[in-house]
């Protein structure tokens, strides 16, 4: 009996130690760690645990924002470094970027507002270079080329939106695809690379691929 006592304690406590890490680990727009960014909205969040966050003054949210657990949000290489643009990372209003997910930006990564994204959602600007092939690719030129994902669209769980993807509005990107290239607005691309299966015309409304091609 003593021991079952016990370890009901021991589970309580390490829930309520839990609970408190994850209120007070969290950074808002009033913790000492959200004054570091360039910009936090008001009513936004990084939820806790983070997994790297670095740069912060070259990153921007907008307001009613929530950046779910695990998540990594980073602006350069390094700690410390001087970026070239400001701001690298733009995140706008009401977006939900999914746990698990990372917005590495080098140049340019402009996420428009109301985007939400799934679990795992990878989005970068800068990819390594390969042509030279008796050179490591990890010292070959990395080149970066901005992203943009326009308002109101969805990236589903485990994509990638890679260097120079430019995403219309109201774009919903199928889970597991990965984006190198321009969606239109008011579309859904699926596959690797994505493709269009679908689009929004105002005298049609949503026309098979098949069709507008």
């Amino acid at each position: 009996m003593i021991s079952v006592r016990f370890r009901l304690i021991k589970e309580r406590l390490a829930h309520a130690a839990w609970d408190w890490l994850s209120l007070h680990g969290s950074i808002g727009p009033d913790t000492s760690r959200g004054k570091r960014f360039g910009s936090f909205g008001k009513n936004s969040i990084i939820c806790f645990p983070q997994t790297t966050i670095f740069n912060e003054q070259y990153i921007q949210i907008g307001s009613n924002t929530m950046i779910g657990s695990h998540v990594a949000l980073s602006a350069g290489m390094v700690p410390g470094q001087q970026c070239l643009t400001n701001p690298v990372v733009r995140i706008g209003d009401r977006c939900l970027i999914g746990r698990g997910s990372g917005i590495v930006g080098h140049l340019a990564i402009d996420i428009g507002n109301d985007v939400w994204t799934g679990h795992h959602v990878y989005i970068t600007d800068q990819n390594h270079g390969y042509e030279i092939v008796d050179l490591p690719i990890s010292m070959q030129t990395q080149v970066e080329k901005p992203v943009v994902v326009g308002e109101g669209s969805w990236i589903g769980a485990g994509s990638v939106i890679l260097p120079g993807a430019h995403i219309g509005k109201h774009v919903a990107i199928g889970a597991n695809s990965v984006v190198n290239g321009n969606i239109p607005d008011y579309s859904v691309a699926v596959g690797s690379p994505a493709k269009v299966i679908k689009q929004y015309t105002v005298h049609s409304g949503w026309v098979p691929a098949n069709e507008f091609r």
